[in-house]
């Protein structure tokens, strides 16, 4: 049987190591390779062993940087590599988006965008930034042939903002599991006692600093850890300083043994969850799928995720009163909302078959 050729281009690569895209590629390695002829293109700028294939797909490697400001030249470049020889390509992020007006009428290829998170609105960015960002969004959406949406929220942003219709997929989370904590807690002794967790990219609209200050300043008796990025940013770097040698808080830098993550996440107390831009993130649905009870921002973004279920703070004081009052809910109802929640709308197989049915469909 004759496979549809797809291109996949916009993460730093695979086998996935941080990041929501590459655990998304990840994941989808495990189906589409059965029906399509896959290729996805990978950095190359680090001394890591490069794989020729991955999992059934061809790996091939371009000599930048997936993130930071030569994402744009990295996602153009990959684009431009792809517009001959394909059916499909999926492009994860609109950072090249500015590449696809220019070579559509140079491949018969079809283009869907994964628009992401709404990107242009993160803090980290500035003012010239967020308008390029804005404006590559604007650009994907216009002359891409698909565009997916992975949360409510976003896709009805698309539909009021753009006139246009998405595919709403968002990320699975059951590759995550429950691991005992016996054999970890000579390295983790915190770990049988209640502590509140979080992982993620140490960036401001994260809320980290808020978190961090909420649990610092009020001498609350439950520790607080998180695992995240500390020394990529100066943000980071700042925080770490501050903060870590704070009594009830524990700053761990990025851990990628799966089983060591997860030890330290499904046997937390409550997950907490601040990011204030995005979409479906895939930290919270992993968090969900562990049956973690979670206290979240209150944005649309996590509500729609979480289905409105969850414990949600909008500032500061807000989230002290949330903490101060855990006793008062009822945390394994909460915890067993949130594992049916996952199971049913956030497992791979769900999310593999609805990306095959929009690439059929397109």
């Amino acid at each position: 049987m004759h496979k549809l050729k797809l291109a996949i281009i916009g993460i730093v690569g695979v086998p996935a190591n941080y990041g929501g895209f590459e655990t998304l590629v990840e994941y989808l390695l495990d189906d589409l390779p059965k029906l399509y002829d896959i290729t996805i293109y990978c950095q190359a700028v680090d001394d890591s062993e490069k794989l020729d294939r991955y999992k059934g797909a061809k790996l091939e490697y371009i000599n930048l940087k997936a993130n930071g400001i030569q994402s744009v030249i990295y996602d153009s470049v990959s684009l431009w590599k792809s517009i001959n020889g394909f059916d499909y390509i999926l492009s994860l992020g609109v950072s090249g988006s500015l590449a696809i007006p220019l070579l559509k009428p140079f491949t018969k290829a079809k283009i869907i965008s994964h628009i992401d998170g709404l990107e242009w609105k993160r803090d980290k960015w500035g003012a010239f930034a967020k308008r390029f960002l804005k404006f590559s969004e604007s650009i994907a959406v216009k002359y891409s042939d698909g565009i997916i949406s992975d949360n409510k929220h976003i896709y009805n942003y698309v539909h009021e903002e753009y006139n246009k219709e998405s595919y709403l997929i968002a990320y699975g989370a059951n590759h995550v599991s429950t691991v005992d904590p016996a054999p970890y807690i000579k390295k983790y002794s915190f770990i049988t006692s209640p502590y509140i967790f979080t992982v993620c990219r140490i960036e401001p609209e994260n809320n980290i600093e808020l978190q961090l200050k909420v649990f610092s300043d009020n001498d609350l008796k439950i520790p607080y850890i998180i695992v995240g990025n500390w020394s990529s940013s100066e943000y980071g770097m700042r925080l770490y300083e501050k903060y870590s040698t704070k009594n009830n808080v524990i700053l761990f830098n990025p851990i990628y043994a799966s089983n060591e993550l997860n030890v330290l996440r499904s046997n937390c107390h409550y997950y907490l969850h601040g990011h204030s831009a995005g979409g479906t993130n895939p930290s919270l649905v992993e968090a969900m799928y562990l049956g973690l009870p979670i206290i979240a921002y209150g944005v649309n973004y996590n509500r729609e995720t979480t289905f409105n279920s969850a414990i949600y703070y909008d500032d500061a004081s807000e989230l002290l009163n949330q903490i101060l009052k855990l006793d008062s809910y009822d945390r394994e109802a909460m915890s067993s909302n949130m594992y049916k929640i996952a199971k049913k709308n956030y497992s791979w197989k769900a999310i593999n078959k609805k990306y095959i049915q929009m690439l059929k469909s397109i």
